[in-house]
């Protein structure tokens, strides 16, 4: 293996590469081939062979994206399961819900490279238990932490040469296809043209076997316009990051210039989806999980079951108010795909969506593809003759602020602030509170209508603002006036806390609907 990955590092701090929900860091600073087998190896003692006790010859299936550093990690990684008698399949490229797929068919753990919307100096690895459930902080990831680092110290031990594991290499791709077309039928839509900007990364590989005839499939209604489906690691055209709107700008404007119906956007692993109207117009996460939740509520329907629906606190209100209205139920959980995997897998629900376009199905083994509801919606646009803005406008009644992050000194102090002017200073008043992620404060059952979420970051100190009202007017003032007193140019608040504070800056606004 080249020697400017191996053994680069000699003490590498496993606790700012392994995180909470994955492991990501930068390549070869933080993660290294020598570093990915070691936690190959640990990944084999934690999870991999404590399940398969009692399931047979133990196996973990493997991808990667199109990051130049991925086959290198991913022989490395292999190679520690493989010392520790652990069976390896590579699927080679992929996207992050192809490999969940591989993971739900073949009923073995998986280990995912990629980095996701990281810049190009990144990688990481996603790691999961058979049948695609997570494995995070709370579900052996610290375990594999302190394990690797042990391995790192002592060296990986080897079984018997006899008894190491076996590599070898499938084609998934087809399969894959293939099984999210039967879960959505675009046969029978009407013509569509839709704009893929995939960004350079691995929607440029799945869209054309999904969407398309890449696969060996047969041809879709679908005129796909590409935009950057070259895979290319390195993103020469813009982030693979559709979270925030200088990206998002290529494929809005083609949108426009091919008269298209649509345009969808894939971050660089190609597991969230954004869409783009017929005018260049996002459509925001919250309306795709409210027209997605409601086209699986009815298929729950019509088969006699009564549907759950997951959503996070950050979701608009129209998700719980459409999905009650259906006759299903809404359940609301914290932001964290392994915060609403645990969710969907323990209330089966059939459907879950995230604020920042992650979309969760209980027919994809619960766990998140936005190819799948990219699908839904073009069903949905492709069943009727009506455009997407018309379509959408239903499931956008309200103004939300996007995500706004501000830096503090002391976020404890910020936070209390906010508490003392909304919570203490008015009494028990108009408001609900509640605490299930950061500080959630709502007056939507009173007029003027709004909520907001305060929540700190888990590793930066930030407080992160989400603001929804009923209209434009209100939304801006609880946003001036909260963000006022976490930056503490603080104004006096008024009882329903809508003063006529300011609104923020264009450049408060740019990260939004993001975690």
């Amino acid at each position: 293996m080249p020697e400017n990955l191996s053994d680069h590092l000699a003490a590498p701090d496993l606790t700012a590469l392994i995180k909470a929900y994955d492991v990501r860091g930068v390549v070869p600073d933080q993660l290294d081939a020598r570093i990915a087998r070691a936690i190959g190896a640990a990944f084999a003692d934690v999870v991999v062979l404590p399940d398969a006790a009692s399931s047979g010859r133990p196996a973990v299936v493997i991808g990667n994206d199109m990051r130049p550093s991925g086959p290198e990690l991913v022989e490395a990684f292999g190679d520690g399961l493989a010392a520790r008698g652990v069976d390896v399949v590579r699927i080679g490229l992929c996207s992050t819900d192809g490999l969940y797929y591989a993971s739900g068919s073949l009923g073995v753990p998986g280990a995912m490279f990629t980095a996701s919307h990281n810049p190009a100096q990144y990688n990481g690895i996603k790691l999961c238990r058979s049948g695609a459930r997570p494995v995070g902080q709370d579900t052996g990831l610290s375990q594999v932490r302190d394990l690797a680092g042990t391995y790192l110290a002592d060296g990986v031990p080897e079984v018997d040469p006899g008894a190491r594991g076996a590599v070898t290499d499938r084609d998934l791709l087809a399969d894959y296809a293939g099984f999210l077309r039967s879960l959505v039928d675009l046969s029978g839509i009407r013509p569509l043209k839709v704009v893929v900007d995939a960004g350079n990364g691995m929607g440029g590989f799945t869209a054309p076997a999904v969407l398309g005839t890449g696969a060996g499939l047969p041809a879709l209604p679908l005129e796909v316009v590409p935009l950057y489906f070259e895979l290319d690691g390195t993103f020469p055209n813009h982030e693979a990051n559709p979270l925030e709107p200088e990206n998002l700008r290529d494929l809005q404007a083609a949108v426009v210039q091919h008269g298209a119906d649509l345009g969808l956007a894939f971050d660089g692993d190609a597991d969230r989806c954004f869409v783009i109207d017929e005018h260049g117009d996002p459509v925001s996460p919250s309306a795709i999980t409210a027209l997605v939740g409601l086209r699986e509520i009815e298929r729950e329907r019509a088969a006699g079951r009564t549907a759950t629906v997951i959503h996070n606190l950050i979701t608009s209100q129209v998700v719980p108010d459409l999905v009650t209205a259906a006759g299903a139920t809404a359940v609301r959980t914290r932001v964290g795909h392994s915060f609403i995997k645990a969710e969907m897998a323990e209330h089966d629900a059939v459907f879950g969506g995230e604020h920042s376009a992650h979309y969760y199905f209980r027919d994809f083994w619960f766990a998140d593809t936005g190819m799948l509801a990219a699908m839904h919606v073009l069903a949905a646009l492709g069943g009727g003759s009506t455009p997407l803005s018309f379509l959408a406008e239903a499931y956008q009644p309200y103004v939300a602020s996007g995500e706004i992050n501000s830096v503090v000194d002391d976020v404890a102090s910020a936070r209390e602030r906010v508490v003392h002017a909304y919570v203490t200073q008015q009494g028990a008043g108009p408001v609900e509170v509640d605490e299930m992620d950061g500080l959630t404060i709502s007056h939507w059952e009173s007029h003027p209508r709004w909520w907001f979420n305060l929540r700190a970051s888990n590793t930066e100190p930030l407080l992160r603002l989400n603001v929804e009202a009923a209209d434009e007017d209100i939304m801006e003032k609880v946003r001036g006036d909260v963000l006022a007193l976490v930056r503490d140019t603080t104004p006096p608040v008024s009882a329903a806390g809508v003063t006529g504070a300011t609104g923020v800056s264009g450049a408060d606004t740019a990260a939004k609907e993001s975690r």
